[in-house]
């Protein structure tokens, strides 16, 4: 990665970092030494700002206490850990037991510390879980007090992921049961005062990422939400995928793979792609449904030089079902996401992505729930 770095460095030299993210699960593996190294090297290839939001992943199952210090040291200032579920059957089940005590601890001295923004990851849809089960989980989580929470939908993928043939199909909710868990979540985490943001995260009133949406000045990447808009975001490692204008570009998403490549050229992309003028026009309408709930047509028309009703007549001919079933409005002017329909934005944006092959309106709401 150092290589990779060094290169990537000198081929973005013009640009300022104002943020910085170690994700993936596992950075927390690095111990203080290599973590303070890593840094130090990118600081080198790199320009960062003053005021450099720097996060991180962790996994409370690899580390002690003191690492949220040596975390602070090295110049970390947010923090994401980890928690997918609290109770220990549904634990058990995907192999990640870990101790709920012990995650409050972590947040408890982030906050000590003066860590900006601390949030946790939860998961609904996990083997075993239960509306009960959940509801525990969502309290104690509370109790913890978090600055943010993501809820995100368990995929299971058992021939993608071996760990997952672990897993007995009759172990997983249905499709009713998990839309139940989907909704017991945003309900249970906004009546106890969290913003519900986008899709799947939620916020503090205070935090800026509901200040974002407020104002209207929410965003989306790869990482999730975001109150700042990036014209780059440089991927490093293993699987990265970068989005620098209008260009998408992935590394090598084997590790030995990745390796011979960086050997070889210093650079490990497999995969790109350079979206044209529709991907363009669709890539807006998209973000604003999924960032701000609504999508002005008249500005898209304007953006872009299109009459919106001529261009997307397949799309708004798909929307229909959804209107019918009170989930948009549609108007002259603007395409409005209801309340209830929040809980399916994915599936109202797929109306507008011209790479399905199956009408929005025609999948089923838990296949991507």
């Amino acid at each position: 990665m150092f290589t990779e770095i060094t290169h990537r460095g000198a081929q973005f030299s013009g640009y300022q970092v104002t943020q910085l993210h170690l994700g993936g699960g596992t950075p927390s593996f690095l111990d203080k030494q290599q973590l303070a190294r890593l840094m130090a090297h990118l600081q080198s290839h790199f320009l960062f700002t003053e005021n450099i939001e720097a996060s991180i992943e962790i996994d409370p199952r690899e580390i002690e206490l003191s690492y949220i210090d040596d975390l602070a040291d090295i110049g970390f200032n947010r923090l994401s850990i980890g928690v997918q579920d609290i109770n220990k059957e549904v634990q058990e089940k995907i192999n990640r037991v870990q101790s709920t005590t012990f995650i409050a601890s972590l947040v408890a001295r982030a906050k000590e510390l003066g860590f900006s923004s601390i949030n946790l990851d939860l998961i609904y849809g996990l083997p075993m879980q239960t509306f009960d089960t959940f509801l525990a989980t969502l309290q104690k989580v509370i109790d913890i007090d978090p600055d943010r929470i993501s809820l995100f939908s368990y995929a299971h993928m058992p021939a993608l992921f071996a760990a997952q043939r672990k897993i007995k199909d009759e172990w997983l909710p249905n499709a009713h049961a998990k839309f139940d868990l989907l909704r017991l979540g945003i309900e249970f985490l906004t009546h106890a005062g969290y913003v519900f943001i986008g899709m799947d995260h939620f916020a503090k009133p205070s935090d800026e990422l509901s200040k974002a949406l407020k104002s209207g000045r929410l965003h989306r990447n790869f990482q999730g939400y975001t109150p700042k808009q990036h014209n780059a975001l440089l991927g490093l490692g293993v699987s990265s995928i970068s989005s620098i204008e209008n260009v998408y570009a992935q590394n090598e998403k084997d590790l030995k793979s990745y390796y011979r490549a960086i050997e070889k050229n210093q650079s490990a992309l497999v995969k790109g792609l350079v979206l044209n003028a529709d991907d363009e026009v669709r890539r807006a309408v998209i973000h604003s449904l999924m960032c701000n709930f609504q999508v002005n047509k008249e500005h898209i028309s304007e953006q872009f030089g299109i009459n919106f009703d001529n261009y997307f007549a397949q799309s708004i001919a798909d929307l229909h079902t959804f209107e019918l079933d009170g989930l948009i409005s549609m108007t002259d002017t603007h395409i409005n996401i209801a309340d209830r329909g929040r809980l399916l934005v994915r599936n109202i944006c797929m109306s507008f992505d011209q790479y399905l092959t199956q009408p929005a309106h025609q999948m089923r709401y838990s296949q991507v729930i």
